[in-house]
């Protein structure tokens, strides 16, 4: 997810603690791990400081993501809580657990994924249901701020909904996803799904031989053929990684890339980022 989602992820995990009983050492404690612990994985991006090798694609999202840290950052957290407000409580552990985990596993659900399960494995895992800016998010948790404001319920009851709001979001969002999936994969060797900005609404990308297929997919409909991409498959990509490194990662991290050789250039891009003629994610070599 982006950093506002993430942002405000952490200010609903803190909304939805009843804080009646608390004292202000303990509040500025739980909201600072609270919104700490929604962004401290995404400390990977200083990376590009010292990236001389092209390796930023599989650091970012990568350790820092892992499901294994999570405690890890809970009890940094608590720490350094402990440090400036002086406060020991077992429930900013527990907050920081909750921050952090959902950090991470509301990553797994967008496109580009995590090293969830590093450093066990390497695999970037990913769903792809869920958009990296969701605005249904957004919209849920504003109706939430709107309605607290009100006072007619309890503040954490109303936060409380609203988790639960966003928890069956992505489970709706997830199960279509998956059903789309289910019934595409028998036609490509290999499938990827990347959610639109519009809910319920879906990307297939397909690979078939030398051809990737970008179709507009829902649940309730047939999949409508959107871009034809033709990938030079059988083409030696050893000069193309030898001259740019970062192409070598992203084919490393990509489920699947168009290889694109044409007269003065050679290069590779990950067709799930294609938007108006072009993947952000697209790294070639001139050639004469």
């Amino acid at each position: 997810m982006d950093t506002i989602t993430h942002t405000l992820f952490g200010l609903t995990i803190y909304k939805a603690i009843n804080k009646e009983e608390m004292n202000k050492p303990m509040k500025h404690s739980l909201l600072f791990t609270a919104v700490i612990g929604s962004q401290i994985p995404d400390i990977d991006v200083v990376s590009k400081w010292w990236d001389q090798q092209g390796l930023y694609l599989m650091w970012h999202r990568g350790i820092t993501h892992s499901v294994f840290l999570v405690p890890v950052w809970a009890l940094l957290l608590t720490a350094v809580c402990y440090l400036i407000w002086k406060v020991k409580d077992k429930r900013i552990f527990y907050t920081g657990l909750l921050a952090v985990f959902i950090h991470n596993t509301s990553d797994i659900f967008n496109a580009w994924g995590t090293g969830y399960l590093e450093p066990f494995s390497n695999v970037r895992l990913t769903f792809g249901t869920i958009p990296i800016i969701d605005f249904v998010v957004w919209t849920i948790i504003l109706f939430g701020f709107i309605l607290s404001r009100l006072r007619k319920y309890p503040t954490h009851q109303i936060f409380k909904g609203v988790g639960l709001l966003i928890a069956v979001h992505f489970l709706l969002q997830s199960a279509q996803g998956f059903y789309i999936y289910q019934n595409v994969k028998d036609q490509y060797e290999q499938v990827a799904l990347s959610a639109d900005f519009v809910p319920w609404n879906f990307k297939v990308i397909g690979k078939r031989d030398q051809q990737v297929e970008i179709l507009g997919a829902t649940s309730w409909g047939t999949p409508k053929m959107e871009i034809q991409l033709q990938t030079a498959e059988e083409t030696n990509l050893d000069y193309l990684f030898e001259e740019n490194t970062r192409a070598r990662t992203l084919y490393q991290w990509a489920p699947f890339v168009v290889v694109v050789k044409e007269q003065g250039r050679l290069g590779i891009y990950d067709p799930r980022f294609y938007r108006n003629g072009q993947s952000f994610l697209f790294e070639y070599i001139e050639t004469h």
